[in-house]
C-alpha cells in the first residue's frame, strides 16, 4: 500500500517558536501524521508537555547563538527532512512607535534569526538533495495592516524563501511560505481583557466573520512540507480568512449600505 503524500512516517521537522500558540498546533500535526519532532524555543520550560524528540534552545534575536544551536544539533542528528520557521515577535503597532532600536529589534528576531537558523539548514539539507521549508510570515507581507517593522521582517521572509526556491531547487530543497492573518492565540487574551468589544472591530474586516485557528495554520504548512506539494516552491499561501481576498468593509459600508 502506497503511503499518503501527507503523512511523516520516518521523518524529522524541526518546529520552530513550538512552545507558542502557532507552535504547539504545530508540533501536534506534524506528530498526528506520523513525524519525528524538534522544538525549538527560548527555554526548556516553554516546551513542557510537548511530544518532541528533542529540543534546541536559542534566542533567534541572537543571529551567532541561533546558528550555532542549529549547526550543533545538525552535526549530532543529522539535517532535518522538513523545517517549519515559526518564531514572530512585535509590539510596534504604528510608524509612531517605531524608533531605531524597535526597528533593529524587530528585524533581529523575525527575519535575520530566521536568516541565520535556516541557513546552516538549507546547506545541509542541498548537500542531501532533498529537503522542504515553509516560513511563517503574516499577511503584512501582503498589505499594511500595521506592525510596520514586523511587517517589513515578514516580507523579507518571501523574499528570502523564493531566494532559496529560485537558487537551491536544483538541490532538491523546497522553500514556501505560510501568510497567517489574525491567529486566536493567547496572544490575543490580554488585548480582549483590557477591552471586550475589540473584535467587534476586526472581525467585520474579515470574510469568514472570523479569526483563524492555529490548527489552521498547522495544516497549511503541513500540507507545504508534504511530498503532496513536492511540485510547489516559492509560493506564498495566506490563511487569513479572506482578508486579503479584498475589502469586505468597503464593500459592506460603501456597496451595500451597511
Amino acid at each position: 500500500m502506497t503511503q499518503s503524500p501527507f503523512r511523516f512516517d520516518g521523518k524529522t521537522v524541526l518546529i520552530t517558536g513550538a512552545g507558542g500558540g502557532i507552535g504547539r498546533s504545530l508540533v501536534a500535526v506534524f506528530r498526528e501524521a506520523g513525524a519525528e519532532v524538534v522544538g525549538a524555543d527560548r527555554e526548556a520550560g516553554l516546551l513542557d508537555g510537548l511530544p518532541i524528540v528533542r529540543q534546541v534552545l536559542f534566542d533567534q534575536a541572537d543571529m551567532a547563538a541561533t546558528r550555532a544551536a542549529i549547526s550543533a544539533d545538525i552535526a549530532a542528528h543529522g539535517v532535518y527532512d522538513a523545517v517549519v520557521a515559526n518564531v514572530g515577535f512585535t509590539r510596534a503597532e504604528h510608524l509612531g512607535m517605531v524608533d531605531d532600536a524597535v526597528w533593529a529589534a524587530e528585524l533581529n528576531i523575525n527575519l535575520n534569526g530566521a536568516y541565520a537558523l535556516t541557513d546552516p539548514i538549507i546547506a545541509a539539507m542541498a548537500e542531501r538533495g532533498l529537503g522542504a521549508l515553509v516560513f511563517i510570515s503574516s499577511v503584512n507581507a501582503i498589505a499594511h495592516f500595521g506592525n510596520p517593522a514586523y511587517s517589513a521582517a515578514k516580507a523579507g521572509l518571501v523574499a528570502y524563501a523564493k531566494a532559496i526556491a529560485v537558487e537551491r531547487g536544483d538541490e532538491g530543497v523546497r522553500a514556501n511560505v505560510v501568510a497567517p492573518g489574525s491567529v486566536r492565540t493567547p496572544a490575543w487574551d490580554h488585548r480582549l481583557a483590557a477591552d471586550p468589544s475589540l473584535l467587534d472591530n476586526v472581525l467585520p474586516h474579515y470574510p469568514l466573520g472570523r479569526m483563524v485557528c492555529p490548527v489552521e495554520v498547522a495544516h497549511a504548512a503541513l500540507f507545504l512540507c508534504s511530498d503532496a506539494a513536492s511540485g510547489i516552491t516559492g509560493t506564498v499561501l495566506p490563511v487569513d480568512a479572506g482578508l486579503t481576498a479584498g475589502n469586505l468593509r468597503f464593500v459592506d459600508e460603501v456597496l451595500r449600505g451597511k
